[in-house]
């Protein structure tokens, strides 16, 4: 959209986010979204993805080298241990026949590491997917559209390594993947995008700031992502979802002048598609580099938390 005047950029906007509404689609109570594009058959034929026995994991650690430094109230975990080997040594645990133990706790936001977002989790004019209210999540959480309806998530996941595909080590802030990009690195690594896919996109971001102070401005700063145009690619292709190694997903500084994370309007309330954030693909990408297999089985299911508006995952692709 990059050239066009504000008006007319935002009239286009209105246009798809109408042209790609999944309201509906799978009748007025639907909590799931995209995700009913993952039907049995679909999970049957990507179990037969696991050939070699490879499994990785997709999960940052959840510890306080994460990446939030606090913008939007968000902060890294807090691992407390409540007993430890130590009190045991010091015979503070008195439970008879020399009898120890060690408990622990965790303070965390749900959207502080590698997470799902939920369909309650974006809103516009005042609805959410499926034009519930957004009147619906109240301090006690989700009455509609909680995470706890990604309970269950397995499927065929297809990996796109965008900087192999240019042939650089990443992506830089503010590059945008629209659907000429996105066409490409399935040509390149030959490999189709069917109905019911999660794509995950690696642009490299992560691996470029995870370890440099304050994670170079990894958290809210400017970006690499998809632009608004990459929505009808992916809407063209039916994916149940998209997740990536950015903070956002999307590209930032954001295309359209005066908005915030406008691609989420778009992915989460008008299509209803599961949007998963700050993914670790280096290992996995290395591996589908090294043999040419860029499908997988992906098992990442959110945690059952009733009425919450995002989850941690440890998604897992076996290939």
């Amino acid at each position: 959209m990059t050239g066009e005047q504000p008006s007319a950029a935002l009239d286009a906007f209105e246009e798809r986010f109408r042209r790609l509404s999944n309201w509906g689609r799978w009748g007025p109570d639907d909590q799931r979204g995209a995700l009913n594009l993952i039907t049995a058959d679909k999970v049957r034929r990507a179990s037969t993805l696991v050939r070699r026995g490879r499994t990785f994991s997709l999960q940052l650690p959840l510890d306080e080298h994460g990446p939030q430094t606090g913008a939007f109230g968000r902060v890294n975990p807090v691992h407390q241990m409540v007993a430890t080997g130590t009190d045991h040594a010091a015979g503070a645990q008195e439970y008879g026949m020399g009898w120890g133990y060690a408990d622990d706790s965790l303070f965390l936001y749900l959207q502080g590491g590698t997470q799902w977002d939920a369909l309650a989790h974006i809103f516009r004019d005042g609805r959410m997917y499926n034009g519930y209210p957004a009147s619906l999540v109240t301090s006690k959480g989700a009455a509609r559209n909680g995470v706890e309806h990604y309970a269950t998530l397995a499927t065929r996941g297809v990996l796109l390594d965008l900087p192999r595909l240019l042939g650089r080590p990443y992506l830089e802030p503010g590059e945008g993947v629209g659907p000429e990009l996105l066409e490409a690195a399935c040509q390149r690594q030959g490999v189709e995008v069917e109905p019911g896919d999660i794509v995950l996109l690696r642009t490299g971001d992560m691996a470029r700031r995870r370890r440099l102070p304050q994670w170079d401005g990894y958290a809210a700063g400017d970006a690499p992502g998809l632009t608004i145009a990459s929505t009808d690619w992916l809407a063209a292709h039916d994916v149940a979802g998209v997740a990536s190694d950015t903070w956002g997903v999307e590209v930032r500084p954001n295309e359209l002048p005066g908005s915030f994370q406008p691609v989420h309007l778009l992915l989460v309330v008008a299509m209803g598609l599961a949007v998963g954030e700050i993914w670790h693909l280096d290992d996995l990408a290395a591996d589908c580099a090294e043999d040419g297999v860029y499908e997988f089985l992906l098992v990442a299911p959110a945690l059952v938390i009733p009425g919450a508006v995002g989850s941690p995952v440890n998604p897992q692709a076996l290939k």
